[in-house]
């Protein structure tokens, strides 16, 4: 909801970066594509995806707005081969070209599907949550092979985590799938032989469609030989390799390659496989999808396009023409709620309540009913609030490619509210060619006041048209666009605002005239974050969010606030600390006396005109004073208790605060009464990230969280949602041509360095927006934002969808055991009952070795899927027959399965067990071992928790971050592992510890790899900063920066902006370069797979050494 006592959950943030803007080469574009809709016809349609050539090279699958086509591979009219909601996608031909493979996600998750390649029946084979992707067939056309995260054998070492798929493969006739590979193995293929598969590893963390970048982390081609049992690695490019295919003779090979600098086909052997020849030679795009057919044909996207190429001929463009309805571009109505509902603003009156939905401003009556529609653009609308009379609402829009600032107003008098007005007028206020946003009336509603450029405060004059600078954008930065805070002060004449003193990070609250000749005075002048400034008490005071009280997580970052309130006259503290029975004697001797001086001013009435009518002068507001001296000795703990609080607002006498404060599960309604200290619980909500508005009478709280609103009565606590009842009608594609816009103009605004690491971003944007109009689902959307990101060569970005989950979406329960995937018979074979799973129970009798015949009566024969049957199953009692081929007997277990998530903490457990039982078996118990599971409080909980717990005694330390995918923590860690011994602590005598107490003082060394992400890239930089210790294992890409990841308009997308990094003392950047280890360790995949891991045993050896 809209700025909710502005950053009370503060985001600390980050400097911002800006380039020019090329406006002519956009408004050329934006004229021939903004809003296009796709013809129902297309002859030249783009972003033609996943082609795949059939055996023979007479035909051709691709992907096209969500479906599956076929055409001839020497061009003309696609036939659809699927045709519904759901996307489908990654089509594969068997050998005989009779059958086609693909993904689908009609169960709510990609399942593989086999459907006859002419078209018909599509069969589901695979019932798995976890994305399977198909990639080809095995060599008998028997089986088909798909990459898929689900579980590694129980002896295999690797990490589990859902980034590293093995490799399975699935019978034509469906049953159950067979593991083939336990490591990470993408885009598999088999050769005619069936005694090798090629495939493409996956290492760690990154958007799949980054390019350009070179880095341990990049993928590589490998072999597997199934005879051998052996795999080997075949390219060793320090860039990408992807996407291999056989030849016929099963030697040569041809693989996707950016070893000179961009996607293109190359050719190598399996005898040489350090001898590549670019095949293709590309020099703008990346070539994708490759694929080849028995008769030597290549087949691959490029541009969006399909294109094929024959022995040393010239590559060429596959004419192609779909013909379609024209369904999908029909706009869509929705309903005005849910999660597109982002900002709620109170009209001074009380009466009505402005909406941003989906990027568009609504109104709808405090009472509830109808919500008018006030803006109606492709574009976003946002930050938007009242005039004082509330005839006008003023709002940003990003239009033209520009943020500027506007004003509806109420056009007939006789229409007095928005929700109720026919006739809107829209006009600028500002708009230059500055980013101008997050505007607020002045008091007296003759001016406004704005942001530009993010973070300097202006102010217009609506009848001058000048405007004035009121705090340089120096005194800010920006991370998220709209966490800025200003106040207007009651008499228009003042600014309360947040900034920064040299530390940006640490906000203070600042005093600044309006008529822009003052300095900002620093009214707070902490150490600690103080945010979310609102005035009170008629200006008289303000009050805040504060950390000076609260708790801080282990990594720094603040967990609960206080609010403070600041009084700016000895009068007026004198006031608040006035006790309750003092303070009702002081208003009624004041309204006495206000009476008195009425009744006297009543008989004088100077203006006999003014009398007859009735009417009353208006008083000339009171100017505020301020008497800064001895201001932090007027300063007052409001809140009894530190608390996460999202919002506040303190009544207009004064005498009750309101606070939306989260002690358990969710955020609740609290009030106190700052005179007598009395606090209590007034409403139960239980929401997430709520804000609240007070009722300009104090009768109503307004509290939008979720995609509603609700209404509270301030003194019972009795809640009841507003109902609202208003639509909308979409137009799609307009919107995500404005999407497309907006996140490539914040790239150019807000990326970590000004020229984009030399990327021709102006060039990317008609590359990249030419495919809009032939992209119709949010997949493809977000696929191709991705890929117009993935230029850059940076980490933290791409557009990722994620598409609410329906209802009756299928997902699959865990019985918490390893499966033996070397036995062949019937039923499933347990090789390892999970610890902590549900059937590690004293009450159960099952264990390793012991065979699963039936669930829920229903016999595995091989011939399902034992997954369909854990369908939707998790907490519910499943009955388990069970064989013990042993003993030779059988018995029935009722077990509850357990949900994925909860399977895949366990399996970490698991994990980090046996790694630190591994080193006290190498060690003969003389070195500890740790995990660091992310850069967050929780991690750094468990890291002291284990390392004085379990380590205190052990004379070194194995301190392992691989697989770390970051947060903020690298300062503290390093520290906490830099201690240096200063004291002994002996009272008596007697050594009872020593200092610096919480610090590891002994020897460590830290394991690292290609998976470190994110602040775990600057763990391992600090720490060898420092000299603390030596890292080993594989490098560290890098990935050292802080990210924004923005939601959309559509909030089932949000795209990463890489803001700004960490320098090293060397003037580097760590973003983009790569940490090499002091001792360079690489895990084997035959190796780790066999139980053994490389890196925890030459760490051992290292710290082990001289011992």
């Amino acid at each position: 909801m809209l700025r909710p006592f502005p950053s009370l959950r503060f985001r600390r943030p980050r400097p911002v970066h800006r380039s020019a803007t090329p406006w002519a080469a956009l408004a050329v574009l934006a004229a021939s594509l903004l809003g296009a809709a796709p013809a129902a016809s297309q002859d030249n349609p783009l972003w033609l995806r996943y082609p795949a050539i059939s055996p023979d090279g007479q035909a051709i699958l691709f992907c096209a707005k969500g479906d599956i086509f076929k055409i001839p591979s020497s061009g003309g009219t696609a036939v659809p081969l699927t045709v519904g909601e759901a996307y489908d996608y990654s089509p594969v031909w068997s050998h005989d070209g009779r059958w086609i493979a693909f993904a689908s996600d009609r169960s709510g998750n990609f399942d593989i599907y086999l459907m006859p390649a002419g078209g018909g029946e599509a069969r589901r084979l695979t019932f798995h949550s976890a994305a399977d992707i198909p990639s080809g067939f095995t060599a008998d056309g028997r089986r088909i092979l798909f990459a898929s995260a689900r579980q590694d054998t129980a002896a295999n070492v690797q990490f589990p985590m859902t980034g590293f798929p093995e490799l399975y493969s699935v019978s034509v006739d469906g049953g159950e799938a067979s593991l083939v590979l336990t490591q990470p193995a993408v885009a598999a293929v088999s050769n005619r032989a069936g005694d090798k598969i090629l495939y493409h590893d996956a290492k760690g963390r990154e958007n799949v469609w980054r390019k350009h970048h070179t880095s341990a982390v990049t993928r590589d081609i490998w072999v597997y030989d199934l005879k051998a049992k052996k795999n080997i690695q075949v390219t060793d490019n320090e860039g990408e390799d992807r996407n291999p295919v056989f030849d016929p003779n099963g030697d040569d090979f041809y693989f996707l390659s950016e070893r000179g600098g961009t996607f293109n086909i190359y050719k190598s052997s399996l005898s040489r496989p350090a001898s590549a020849t670019a095949v293709t030679s590309f020099a703008k795009n990346p070539v994708r999808f490759l694929t080849r057919s028995d008769t030597g044909v290549l087949c691959f996207g490029y541009d969006g396009e399909i294109y094929t190429q024959a022995g040393d001929a010239a590559p060429q463009k596959l004419a192609v023409r779909i013909a379609q309805d024209g369904r999908a571009v029909l706009p869509r109505v929705l309903p005005v709620g849910g999660s597109g509902l982002t900002e709620m603003r109170l009209s001074p009156n009380g009466k009505e309540i402005a909406l941003v939905f989906r990027g568009e401003i609504f109104v709808v009556s405090a009472e509830g009913g109808p919500a008018k529609r006030v803006t109606d653009t492709p574009e976003q609308e946002r930050m938007v609030s009242f005039s004082p009379d509330g005839r006008t609402l003023i709002y940003a829009a990003e239009r033209d490619n520009n943020w500027n600032v506007y004003a509806t107003s109420i056009v007939r008098k006789e229409e007095p509210y928005f929700f109720a007005a026919t006739l809107l007028k829209e006009e600028p206020v500002a708009a230059t060619a500055a980013e101008e946003f997050q505007p607020e009336f002045s008091p007296d509603g003759k001016e406004v006041a704005y942001l530009e450029n993010r973070t300097a405060l202006k102010v217009i004059n609506l009848a001058t048209k000048q405007s004035r600078l009121i705090l340089p954008g120096t005194y800010n930065y920006s991370y998220a666009d709209g966490d800025q805070s200003y106040r207007w002060s009651p008499d228009g004449k003042w600014f309360l605002v947040q900034f920064g003193v040299v530390r940006l990070f640490t906000p203070q609250i600042g005093l600044v005239s309006s008529d822009g000749r003052g300095r900002v005075i620093n009214l707070t002048r902490s150490g600690f974050d103080n945010v979310g400034v609102r005035w009170g008490l008629d200006g008289t005071m303000m009050y805040y969010g504060s950390t000076r009280e609260g708790l801080t997580n282990t990594d720094g970052n603040p967990m609960t606030y206080d609010i403070y309130g600041m009084f700016f006259t000895r009068e007026a503290y004198d006031r608040f600390l006035l006790s309750k029975a003092e303070f009702a004697l002081l208003k009624e001797t004041e309204q006495k006396a206000k009476d008195e001086k009425e009744k006297t001013e009543k008989e004088k009435a100077a203006d006999a005109k003014a009398k007859a009518a009735g009417l009353k002068k208006e008083e000339p507001k009171k100017e505020l004073a301020f008497e800064l001296d001895g201001l932090d000795r007027r300063k007052v703990r409001l809140s009894i208790h530190s608390a996460d609080i999202s919002d506040a607002v303190l009544s207009k006498d004064g005498e009750k605060l309101f606070y939306l404060a989260r002690f358990e599960r969710g955020y609740d309604l609290w009030v106190t009464e700052p005179r007598t200290r009395d606090t209590k619980l007034l409403a139960k909500l239980g929401v997430q990230r709520p804000s609240m508005e007070l009722s300009p009478d104090g009768k109503t709280l307004f509290i939008g969280a979720e995609g509603r609103i609700l209404k509270v009565d301030p003194d019972s606590g009795r809640q009841e949602p507003l109902a609202i009842t208003g639509e909308m009608r979409l137009d799609e594609a307009a919107e995500k041509a404005y999407m497309f816009d907006h996140m490539w103009r914040q790239i150019k605004q807000k990326f970590l360095v000004e020229d984009l690491y030399g990327a021709d971003w102006d060039s990317f944007y008609p590359i990249y927006r030419k495919f809009l109009p032939f992209i119709n689902n949010n997949h493809d959307y977000a696929e191709m934002v991705s890929e117009m990101l993935g230029e850059l060569n940076a980490s933290h970005t791409g557009c990722y969808y994620n598409p609410a989950r329906t209802p009756s979406a299928d997902a699959t329960a865990s019985l918490g055991l390893f499966l033996d995937y070397d036995y062949a018979g019937p039923g499933l074979k347990i090789a390892e009952v999970l610890s902590g799973g549900p059937l590690d129970k004293a009450s159960l009798k099952i264990r390793a070795g012991h065979i699963i015949e039936k669930i829920d009566g229903r016999t595995l024969d091989g011939t399902i899927d034992h997954y369909a049957l854990l369908n939707r199953k998790a907490g519910q009692l499943t009955l388990l027959s069970v064989l013990d081929p042993a003993a030779s007997s059988r018995w029935e277990e009722a077990v509850r399965p357990v949900t994925l998530e909860e399977e895949a903490a366990l399996l970490y457990r698991r994990w980090v067990l046996a790694r630190r039982a591994e080193t006290d078996r190498l060690s003969g118990g003389r070195i500890g071992y740790v995990h660091v599971r992310g850069m967050n409080d929780q991690s750094f909980r468990t890291v002291i928790d284990e390392v004085f717990g379990l380590s205190m005694e052990k004379d070194a330390l194995i301190v392992d971050t691989r697989f770390n995918g970051g947060g903020s923590l690298h300062d503290q860690l390093a520290d906490f592992l830099n201690g240096r011994k200063v004291f002994d602590i002996v009272p008596r005598g007697q050594l009872v510890g020593y200092e610096p107490y919480n610090k590891w003082i002994k020897p460590s060394i830290v394991l690292m790899g290609e998976a470190n992400y994110s602040d775990a890239h600057l763990f391992p930089v600090e720490y060898k900063i420092k000299g603390i210790g030596q890292t080993l294992g594989m490098p560290v890409p890098g990935t050292g920066t802080f990210v924004w990841w923005e939601t959309q308009i559509d909030p089932t997308l949000r795209f990463g902006i890489p803001q700004g990094g960490w320098r090293t003392p060397d003037g580097k950047l760590c973003e983009n370069n790569q940490l090499e280890p002091d001792i360079r360790v690489k895990n084997d995949p035959d190796v780790m797979s066999a139980g053994r891991d490389q890196q925890i045993e030459a760490a051992v050896r290292e710290l082990m050494k001289g011992k």
